[in-house]
């Protein structure tokens, strides 16, 4: 037990019975050898020391995204096991890829005929009803984005495996350039755009995949490299691999969500790079994106008048 030291005896302010000379260089106040912190000027206490890290501005991207310091890409993580999981779900339940992929217009036979579809002309046959995004299901635009090819098609499980190695590739580096919540908001406008582009060329298709939304990182992936003066001959045979993927993926897949997500991803992705540094900032970044929201949103009614009617 240790003795107590004298009242006059000058003591750390933490540990009253250890007896010290050394103070803060931030508040003055007295620190045994446990409280001192190495600081640029003698040494500081745990609690100086905890107030200057929260008063020190976060360095940030050119993109504006928070510069992680040796953090681990947990969106992209999280991104893989909802795939991963959406996968599991639908091999359990494979009524799940006709309710909740992307299908733009079809419609559902009459009362007997449950899981069929027809093909939607505009017109509505008694006893029919329309499916898809032109019968109000919008999340077709989205949640198509999650699910895959089923086991017994053609490509089976590895439409899920080349998809989510792409984005285990892809997406650590972006992530990385563009900090978290520029990161998932690029990615869903990719995957939403690629189902628009869906919806507009091929509404008949019920398309399914993470594919879009990984042409949008790639041509992301692309941009961010001009933008940083990257080797542009590696930089163009990068591109030129994912469109050659583009163009021999459409004896499987739909060639149409390849492009809507890669001409999304590039317009997102150059926005961010090139635009003054005023409006790198997130309340403009945010306007920018509700306002390519609301487009995409057009589209979609465009679309659905054309179909309709009006």
């Amino acid at each position: 037990m240790e003795a107590d030291t004298p009242a006059d005896t000058p003591t750390c302010y933490r540990h009253p019975s250890f007896e010290t000379h050394v103070r803060c260089t931030r508040c003055d106040r007295r620190i045994c050898p446990d409280c001192m912190r190495e600081a640029a000027v003698g040494h500081q206490c745990p609690e100086c020391v905890r107030e200057g890290n929260r008063s020190v501005r976060q360095a940030r991207s050119l993109f504006g995204g928070g510069v992680p310091s040796g953090t681990k890409p947990l969106v992209t993580y999280a991104l893989i096991a909802l795939n991963v999981l959406a996968y599991v779900a639908e091999v359990v339940k494979p009524e799940i890829l006709d309710r909740f992929g992307m299908l733009g217009a079809a419609l559902t036979g009459p009362a007997g005929s449950q899981g069929s579809l027809y093909v939607y002309d505009g017109w509505t046959p008694p006893g029919f009803e329309t499916t898809g995004v032109v019968g109000g299901e919008w999340y077709r635009l989205l949640t198509g984005a999650f699910l895959h090819l089923p086991p017994d098609s053609s490509i089976g499980v590895m439409h899920l495996v080349f998809n989510m190695l792409a984005l285990w590739n892809l997406g650590r580096d972006v992530e990385t350039q563009l900090g978290k919540v520029r990161y998932v908001a690029l990615y869903l406008l990719s995957a939403v755009g690629s189902s628009v582009l869906v919806y507009v060329l091929a509404p008949d298709t019920n398309a399914v995949g993470a594919s879009g939304a990984i042409f949008g990182l790639a041509a992301a992936l692309y941009v961010i490299g001009r933008r940083l003066g990257r080797d542009v001959g590696s930089l163009n045979r990068f591109m030129a691999g994912f469109l050659v993927w583009m163009v021999l993926s459409a004896f499987f897949t739909s060639w149409q969500g390849h492009l809507g997500g890669l001409l999304t991803g590039g317009l997102v992705m150059y926005g961010l790079a090139y635009a003054p540094a005023k409006l790198r900032n997130g309340l403009a970044q945010s306007i920018a994106a509700v306002v390519l929201v609301v487009l995409l949103v057009l589209v979609v009614v465009w679309k659905t008048n054309a179909l309709t009617g009006g």
